[in-house]
């Protein structure tokens, strides 16, 4: 029988997750989408605390949280975020809001901290309960034994391996900038004092044949310009080939030719 203080806290809790699913599925940044995913993997963990489930919600926070921010830093680091974007608030009031989370959450932390009161009996009580709970191997039991018993060694070579990672991500993703960043108008000044691509770089044909940017755009003769293609792109060899193009231009100049004969 859900008491009620489940329902409520149910009712309260639910909403919150399905908008930080919402979140995940529509932010355009992966910063606010990890951020969404992060809020849906903690209520899980609280409504699974809330149904007596406690080593299940704590693993739900500890491993998917934690797996998961830390996948989402991977991407962060190794694509990079300009840092021009830190100072720009995309969402109005989301920094009043966090002062305001932050705030609440430090006053719970004091108000639970304050409320602690050492009783002896009590403690002897729990420390009973949990000799007891570990004389009764359980799932929870053996699983501990197994992690931090006999395979303890493995445990910690993989948390090294995973501060390794991260720390090499750090270090790969990492760029040095020895000279100040270019505006458009300084790379405007370039080109034409170089009097190279004065009125820029052609761009994909993106706006009128494809919906890609991997499709080059095509110079008045029908060739594809290889300029107008990222050389990421060109690198990967994703480049998509503009024949089929190509072939419906000669189609269309063929029947405007025979209606023009005709």
């Amino acid at each position: 029988m859900t008491s009620t203080a489940e329902a409520v806290g149910f009712w309260i809790l639910a909403p919150v997750a399905v908008l930080g699913a919402l979140g995940l599925l529509l932010a355009r940044k992966a910063v606010h989408a990890a951020l969404g995913m992060a809020v849906t993997m903690v209520i899980l963990g609280v409504l699974y605390v809330m149904q007596r489930a406690d080593f299940l919600g704590v693993v739900q926070v500890f491993v998917y949280t934690g797996a998961v921010m830390m996948l989402f830093l991977f991407v962060l680091m190794l694509v990079g975020v300009d840092s021009a974007d830190s100072v720009v608030e995309t969402i109005r009031g989301q920094r009043a809001a966090s002062i305001v989370l932050v705030v609440g959450l430090a006053g719970v932390l004091f108000a639970a901290l304050g409320s602690l009161v050492f009783d002896p009996a009590t403690v002897q009580s729990g420390l009973d309960k949990l000799g007891a709970a570990n004389a009764d191997t359980g799932n929870v039991t053996g699983v501990a034994e197994l992690i931090f018993g006999q395979y303890v060694w493995v445990f910690e070579l993989t948390s090294a391996l995973l501060i390794t990672a991260a720390l090499g991500a750090m270090v790969l993703a990492h760029r040095e900038r020895l000279a100040p960043k270019l505006t458009q108008a300084e790379w405007a000044a370039r080109r034409v004092r170089e009097n190279k691509n004065v009125a820029g770089l052609p761009v994909p044909g993106v706006y009128a044949r494809h919906n890609a940017v991997d499709t080059p755009a095509l110079l008045p003769d029908g060739t594809p310009s290889q300029l107008s293609v990222s050389r990421v792109l060109v690198a990967r060899d994703q480049v998509a080939r503009a024949d089929g193009f190509r072939d419906v231009e000669r189609h269309i100049e063929h029947e405007i030719e025979e209606g023009g004969s005709r």
